[in-house]
Parts: C-alpha cells; structure tokens; sequence
C-alpha cells in the first residue's frame, strides 16, 4: 500500500522514500473530519440549512475549499450514511431560538439576552451551532419575571437613591 521511490546517489549511498499510496476513490478534496464530526452530531436534531450555517460560521470550508450550504451538506451525509433531520423526532421537547421567542412573545435578541444571563438553560451540539432550548425550560420562574419585564429596564427602587435631575 506503499509507493517507494528509492534515490541512487553518485557517492554510492541510496536514500528511501516511502509514501501512502491512496485508496482508491480517496482523494485530496475530501471533508475533514472535523466537518464529519459535526454533521453527525447535528444531523438528527438540525436541518441540512442550520448545519451549513454553523460549518460557516466556524470556518470549516467543503473539501474543495468552498463555503457550505445545504445541497452540499445534503450530498456528503447521502455518501457518507449521516441520517437526516426528522423533525418528528423532536416532539416539541426541543426548541429552537425561534421557536422560543415565538412562543414566549419576545424577539430573538431577548432570548439570545436570557440565555447569555443563564436565565434560561440553553444547549449547544458543538461550539457555534445553534443554542437548543427545553420547551418546559420555559416555564422557569427566571424565565416567566424576564418576559414580565418586557419592554421595561430591570431597575430596582431605592428610596434612598437621590434622583439625578430634580423636578422644576
């Protein structure tokens, strides 16, 4: 499985070369495996769009060197036998940013803001794939005094703080 290439100096002496001679089908354009890694542990939970922007959006290029999108996602799970997103599989126990803010009535940003406060539990398949939220992580107290508080600043009153501009 070796290719040999052996030097016959002019001196006498002889220098060796061994190299790993691919297999076939294999080339230089492959997906690294770091890709492969995330695929596989995205693949049930995401869609082929979702994986392709967190490829992107760690720098993991295609094995020709191009950004990801999901055809391409779609055509190395098909030849390496990652499964596919089944949406079924979640049964409304895992949600997504979206999801959450829609159900919970706010924007993207505030649930972005709870999860970074640790308010609201919020997981990650790899470093800089989307955040997977709990649908009953929702109901968290945190979580329910955040959502009151919409549109207000979080502001404690003191009777003792002396205001910075006086009536006149």
């Amino acid at each position: 499985r070796d290719v040999v290439l052996t030097i016959h100096w002019r001196g006498g002496q002889h220098s060796e070369l061994r190299v790993r001679k691919p297999r076939t089908g294999e080339h230089g354009c492959a997906t690294t495996e770091d890709a492969l890694a995330v695929m596989r542990s995205m693949a049930g939970r995401w869609s082929d769009e979702h994986i392709a922007a967190s490829l992107n959006r760690m720098g993991l290029p295609t094995g020709q060197g191009k950004t990801w999108t999901a055809h391409r996602v779609a055509s190395v799970r098909r030849v390496r036998g990652i499964h596919a997103y089944r949406s079924a599989e979640k049964d409304g126990e895992w949600l997504t940013m979206a999801e959450a803010a829609k159900t919970l009535g706010v924007t993207h940003h505030a649930i972005r803001r709870l999860i970074k406060s640790g308010a609201l539990p919020a997981i990650q398949v790899v470093p800089g794939a989307p955040h997977q939220i709990r649908a009953e992580d929702l109901a968290l107290e945190p979580v329910k005094a955040a959502v009151a508080r919409k549109g207000r600043p979080c502001r404690v009153v003191d009777e003792h703080t002396l205001p910075m501009f006086t009536d006149t």
